[in-house]
């Protein structure tokens, strides 16, 4: 059997801290029970791999149309990228939606767009109907570097007000943005107040006491290790297993070698965070005066935003290994000093990363390997926002609703080249080119 919320509050263990990665996060997060592992044979509707913000997602979708729902994770709820994450929430995807528009056309690029802006509307719905405390603040601002990036900045708001009708975005000069940010690094903003962050941990344990309350059985420690495509499905554990009509693989950098048609049309890519001691209310507010959250545009782009106890939290770098780069807190200190050098006495009181699971074309892949097994992944540093409208268009095509999932299958995705060995080195070197035009003025 699963738990419900009920036994899940009446067990809670401050052992989150230790089990999850050792972050900011989740040093502070509320606590939440450990949950059981899959012992024996179960049933459902649906059975979905992974209690990340996808799965925990389409739990609840799935919940609130009626259907009995478990959910198996391999660590603890939000382990992996949902619980570690930049915590920003935007709009769109991982790619500029002009090449949505190449691959697709404009009307589905425009209908994309619009719900991708569902996907931001989403989590204020969620956070009010659930009562998800996770310290979300609304405002996103994305930065020029260089010179040219001021002209795409402006193109930019211009294509989203003219082609996609997404209006409230304001372009603030230096000498503007420097009346809410106190940095010499940025020659423009393009600022969004529909946009913001939160505590992704907390949201996403929020999401994970939404789905127990809705009857969803969650359990955790419970790698999946094979699975039957048959109808029905059949995900494997080392302990036990379930039986359900309908099967969700929502693992995206971690589904490993479980499913290798799809791990190969994503590259798991790793960045980091740091987070720094306690500034102080007025020194914290001096640096960001609005509160908003920051990512400049570059192609290896940095991103901060303060914390609710007035720390900055800066993330930036990427790894095509699964070993953390060497010296890592230091090469975090010094982009950080980059962009604010009244930092620089400043300590570190964590550094932490993870992995994104980008595509080729940085296209969000969703779709179906067999008429009752869905799958999304590719999210492409996009996941806070899109990860909410993935789960609701594959709950709605379980519910027998396909229209808006066969839109996002059309969109064609490669595998990486050079197979499992040699993917991450020409990846590598095809990633140089993008560095280097950062560089560019």
């Amino acid at each position: 059997m699963g738990v419900t919320a009920d036994s899940a509050k009446s067990t809670a263990t401050q052992a989150q801290a230790v089990e999850h990665a050792a972050s900011w996060y989740a040093a502070g997060a509320s606590p939440f029970a450990s949950l059981p592992r899959l012992q024996g044979d179960e049933r459902a509707d649906v059975v979905i791999l992974g209690a990340g913000l996808t799965g925990l997602s389409a739990a609840i979708e799935l919940a609130e149309r009626g259907y009995s729902v478990i959910v198996l994770e391999a660590h603890r709820a939000g382990w992996g990228a949902s619980g570690r994450s930049g915590g920003q929430m935007i709009f769109g995807y991982g790619c500029d939606i002009s090449k949505i528009a190449s691959l697709l056309g404009r009307d589905d690029a425009r209908r994309l767009f619009d719900w991708s802006v569902e996907g931001v509307d989403l989590i204020q719905q969620r956070i009010a109907a659930y009562g998800i405390d996770c310290d979300l603040r609304m405002g996103h601002a994305h930065a020029a570097v260089r010179p040219r990036q001021v002209d795409e900045l402006n193109a930019w708001q211009h294509d989203l007000e003219n082609t996609y009708g997404y209006t409230g975005t304001e372009i603030w000069d230096r000498a503007r943005l420097q009346k809410q940010l106190a940095t010499e690094r940025y020659r423009a903003l393009l600022f969004d107040p529909r946009s913001g962050h939160l505590h992704p941990l907390e949201y996403t344990m929020g999401l994970a006491r939404a789905a127990l309350k809705l009857g969803v059985r969650i359990f955790e420690n419970s790698r999946v290790v094979a699975i039957e495509h048959d109808d029905p499905v059949v995900f494997k554990t080392l302990a036990g297993q379930v039986t359900a009509r309908f099967g969700l693989l929502g693992g995206n950098a971690w589904l490993a070698d479980l499913v290798p048609q799809l791990e190969a049309k994503i590259m798991p890519v790793g960045t980091y965070i740091c987070a720094t001691e306690r500034l102080g209310a007025a020194r914290a507010r001096e640096l960001i005066r609005n509160d908003m959250a920051v990512a400049d545009i570059n192609f290896v782009l940095d991103y901060f935003r303060l914390s609710s106890d007035q720390r900055m939290l800066f993330g930036g770098r990427v790894s095509y290994s699964r070993v953390p780069p060497p010296g890592l807190g230091a090469r975090m200190r010094q982009r950080m000093v980059q962009v604010f050098p009244q930092l620089g006495d400043v300590k570190l009181d964590y550094v932490w990363g993870g992995y994104v699971d980008i595509t080729m074309n940085r296209a969000p892949h969703w779709g179906r390997l067999r008429p009752n097994l869905y799958f999304a992944q590719g999210f492409s540093g996009h996941g806070i926002a899109t990860t909410g409208l993935a789960a609701r268009v594959i709950a709605e095509a379980i519910h027998g609703q396909y229209t808006r999932l066969d839109v996002f299958e059309r969109i064609p995705h490669h595998n990486f080249p050079g197979g499992k060995i040699m993917r991450t080195p020409a990846l590598v070197l095809a990633m140089l080119w993008y560095r280097m035009k950062d560089y560019l003025p």
